[in-house]
């Protein structure tokens, strides 16, 4: 017969800490920066548009 003794078998794997947590001011700084990304992920590229024909109208 096995007998079952506490502490027997392989190793328990140590307990992580759980990740550390945003404060509201943090996440309200992540969400105006996620914000401006967005922003500037639409506005860039007719920005762009424009320095690039601006550019060519210079250099004729």
């Amino acid at each position: 017969m096995f007998l079952d003794l506490p502490g027997g078998g392989p190793p328990r794997p140590p307990e992580l800490p759980p990740p550390p947590r945003l404060s509201p001011q943090r996440q309200r700084l992540l969400l105006w920066i996620i914000g401006l990304n967005v922003l500037l992920l639409l506005v860039a590229p007719i920005g762009g548009a424009t320095l690039i024909t601006g550019l060519l109208a210079l250099l004729r």
